[in-house]
């Protein structure tokens, strides 16, 4: 299976959903993203050493790596292997001087161990069709919808829309980085397209 070099391009808190962030992943030289909801520990985790920050005292991922490099352990890559009922699945690959190991991860702890050692970071075709969102150039100016009701603030109910009224909502939300919206819009269109076939 040819395996597609994803970067974290973002990482987003949800406005819509309490202690919950988006860890957005995009295709090297590619317009889709792949959203994957964390919660607010890892992207604690990942947003330290994305900007290169210096605790006092090392978190859980920098003692992974430090326990890694005292014995000579490598992580070559991270591989987002499986998406199962919402879930995405993540191997580490790991090697010492004797042999290469896959080792079963969180995806966001894979992800920020992946920040701090620099690896690359891919996945699957199959993933990125399934979960992933396209960011197409935008054709001209849109009319902005509000992705919450005025009255109240509660959330449009997603099964009331029509697709077409779905693939516009997806597109504003992006406009407006709220991948957490995003992923349950995304979720509803694909539920509809199962049901389809």
């Amino acid at each position: 299976m040819k395996k597609i070099e994803l970067e974290i391009v973002a990482l987003s808190h949800s406005i819509t959903q309490t202690h919950s962030y988006a860890v957005v992943l995009g295709e090297l030289n590619g317009l889709r993203r792949l959203p994957i909801v964390i919660g607010g520990f890892e992207a604690q985790a990942i947003a330290v050493a994305l900007e290169k920050m210096q605790p006092s005292r090392p978190l859980t991922h920098d003692l992974m790596r430090n326990f890694m490099n005292a014995f000579n352990v490598e992580l070559h890559e991270v591989i987002i292997s499986a998406l199962n009922d919402g879930i995405f699945y993540a191997k580490l690959i790991c090697a010492d001087k004797k042999e290469t190991l896959e080792i079963d991860s969180r995806t966001s702890d894979a992800l920020a161990l992946a920040v701090r050692f620099g690896c690359p970071i891919y996945t699957y075709e199959s993933i990125l069709e399934q979960a992933g969102i396209s960011m197409e150039e935008p054709e001209g100016k849109r009319e902005q919808r509000k992705v919450t009701k005025e009255a109240g603030g509660a959330e449009e109910d997603l099964s009331a829309l029509s697709l077409d009224e779905l693939n516009q909502l997806l597109k504003d939300v992006l406009e407006h980085e709220d991948y957490i919206k995003a992923i349950s819009i995304r979720d509803e269109i694909n539920s509809r397209r199962k049901k389809r076939k």
